[in-house]
């Protein structure tokens, strides 16, 4: 009989943010998104700025957002170890958009006295932070 489920722990700096039991998993890791299903081959990836979505045992779709970190799977394990870790619905999108426009500034506008290689971060941060939001819309249909 094939698994159904598998175990998935998401992980910041700050805190455990989410440990239960899941179908499926898709993030965005160094060489695009991957899905990952119960009995899934062992893997261990870096991510990148972004969505991370979850479907729970029960069929529930959640979406957070991770800013970089690594991801582990195993064929019934899933750790997600992450700089920072949000659910979306706690995102503002507001904020992420003045955090993208202020940090699209500096890059645009380089300057000897700014960390260009910060700024251009901090606008992949943005930008990510935003797609995630727009993934959540999309799920909740609005």
């Amino acid at each position: 009989m094939a698994m159904t489920t598998m175990h998935l722990d998401i992980a910041s700096t700050e805190a455990r943010i989410f440990s239960g039991r899941v179908r499926s998993v898709v993030v965005t890791g160094a060489l695009g998104d991957m899905g990952i299903l119960p009995g899934h081959a062992p893997l261990l990836s870096e991510l990148v700025p972004g969505p991370l979505r979850l479907v729970t045992q029960e069929g529930e779709e959640l979406v957070f957002y991770v800013s970089g970190g690594y991801i582990e799977v195993q064929p019934s394990v899933v750790n997600v170890l992450a700089d920072t870790a949000i659910r979306a619905d706690d995102m503002d999108a507001v904020h992420a958009e003045e955090a993208r426009r202020a940090a699209a500034d500096v890059v645009l506008n380089r300057d000897a006295t700014i960390d260009y290689s910060r700024a251009a971060t901090q606008l992949a941060e943005a930008v990510a932070q935003l797609r995630t939001i727009q993934q959540l819309r999309k799920q909740i249909g609005h």
